[in-house]
């Protein structure tokens, strides 16, 4: 009939940005699929964490999409103190870009625009009151999207955006806002995310004595010489190690989940079995 339309195929994803869903369930939340690049936004002051940046990206690669970090709110970072924030962010991407930006200022933005050409869709992941839809506002030249004033408090936006929403830029890509992180939870069918974010941590791990060297107290630990002469620090082993555990118990309760499902499974066909008249013994 006139004005509907049918869905002949659905074509498989491309990427696919996921998290856990909380600290119980083993359920899987996905942010935003089929996008070429995820913009991991935090801010450059007081509220700047280097962790943190380590776990959106190792999130990122996992998706198969492209990561860039962007470092908003440069305005509110004092002069002397930018460069040093920078290149301690800059220490953890590993090749990944890190831009510089005020969405209040306009300071760096034209740098963001060649990621949002034609046919190219950008998603917006950070904290709550990072300045996600005021870099958006910005980019896109008009205020579409409700933003707040930042507390003066903690220089901290409040948060604003509820919903997901997908922006068509005249002219150019997609972007979409996301509602602030109060976590992100890893999610993934191995730890190859982890692996891109610590590429140091895991070159030097193929190169210990032991491969199954649990970088402790083994002999010929290259993780272990590394942070002794300085060329790795430990706050990166302790992060990488983290993420690796918490990989590793969601696994567990995945497979518990699927076992416990499967043991329900057999019980219901048990009992329909048990009280099927044709299965009956005469």
């Amino acid at each position: 009939p006139e004005g509907r339309a049918t869905i002949h195929a659905v074509l498989p994803r491309q990427t696919k940005i996921s998290r856990k869903v909380n600290l119980t369930e083993t359920e899987e939340q996905v942010l935003a699929a089929n996008v070429d690049t995820i913009f991991l936004v935090s801010s450059l002051n007081r509220d700047l964490n280097v962790r943190r940046i380590e776990r959106y990206l190792a999130t990122a690669w996992e998706s198969g999409a492209q990561p860039a970090i962007i470092l908003n709110k440069a305005d509110l970072c004092p002069v002397d103190e930018r460069a040093g924030l920078v290149a301690e962010v800059e220490g953890v991407a590993f090749g990944v870009p890190v831009h510089t930006v005020s969405a209040f200022t306009g300071e760096g933005i034209d740098e963001l625009r060649p990621y949002l050409g034609p046919g190219h869709a950008v998603v917006l992941l950070g904290s709550s009151g990072v300045g996600k839809s005021t870099l958006i506002n910005r980019v896109l030249g008009v205020e579409q999207l409700e933003t707040q004033e930042i507390r003066s408090g903690d220089d901290r936006g409040r948060h604003t955006t509820v919903h997901r929403e997908l922006i068509r830029i005249p002219g150019q890509g997609l972007v979409i806002d996301t509602p602030g992180l109060r976590e992100l939870q890893l999610w993934g069918e191995s730890d190859g995310g982890i692996a891109e974010a610590f590429e140091d941590v895991a070159e030097l791990a193929a190169t210990c004595r032991f491969a199954d060297c649990l970088h402790e107290t083994e002999p010929g630990c290259a993780i272990r010489a590394a942070i002794e002469d300085g060329s790795l620090p430990a706050e990166r082993l302790e992060s990488y190690q983290k993420l690796q555990r918490e990989l590793a118990r969601l696994e567990r309760r995945r497979d518990g989940r699927l076992q416990s499902l499967e043991r329900k499974k057999w019980r219901q066909f048990s009992k329909q079995q048990r009280h099927n008249p044709k299965t009956r013994r005469r």
